[in-house]
């Protein structure tokens, strides 16, 4: 697990733009999270995540196929699957896990050591960048900033905090890459 970093943050952080950053710094392999929520327009089988019904997931979780998964603030679960994770360990790349707080709690329990940094923005900026994905209602927005004070509450389980300033991606994505060049450990191709 010495390969893969755990990116972590509330709507709005910027996890999915930093680890776009990233790939400038390093080549990425993104753990991808099965989920039961529908695509979105844009979306795809593997792009953001491998789209699978409620019965299906359960099956998964029946036949012990996860390496953890939560219910979450949508009443969709997600999950990676340990296939999906022995695939992105046996990369020569850089894992990057994009999970929400309860799948921390989760891989920090079976492996302790894995890096987890917290991507993080001021409270109001979290706000401001969520209404600006246009399309959404004043109820959407009450239950991210409900789950993302939730959220907040267990910031201590990760390694590391970047704050994501507005205007100032770049700096918090210089920051992400020299936390995980402190860490990485490189792997040679066979």
């Amino acid at each position: 697990m010495d390969n893969i970093f755990i990116i972590s943050g509330p709507s709005g952080a910027g996890e999915d733009s930093a680890i776009d950053g990233l790939k400038k710094h390093f080549p990425i392999e993104r753990v991808i999270t099965t989920s039961t929520r529908k695509a979105r327009q844009g979306e795809s089988q593997g792009n953001p995540y491998y789209f699978i019904s409620q019965k299906e997931f359960q099956k998964n979780i029946d036949n012990n196929n996860f390496f953890e998964y939560a219910r979450e603030y949508n009443d969709n679960y997600y999950g990676v699957t340990k296939k999906e994770i022995t695939r992105v360990i046996n990369s020569p790349k850089i894992g990057i896990w994009k999970i929400e707080y309860k799948g921390v709690i989760s891989a920090k329990k079976l492996f302790p050591k894995i890096i987890a940094i917290f991507l993080n923005a001021p409270l109001k900026t979290l706000e401001k960048r969520i209404r600006s994905r246009g399309n959404i209602t004043d109820e959407y927005v009450k239950e991210r900033l409900n789950y993302t004070r939730e959220w907040l509450k267990h910031k201590d389980i990760y390694d590391y905090e970047v704050i994501n300033k507005q205007g100032k991606l770049e700096e918090a994505i210089k920051k992400i890459a020299d936390i995980i060049n402190k860490h990485k450990t490189i792997k040679n191709k066979p």
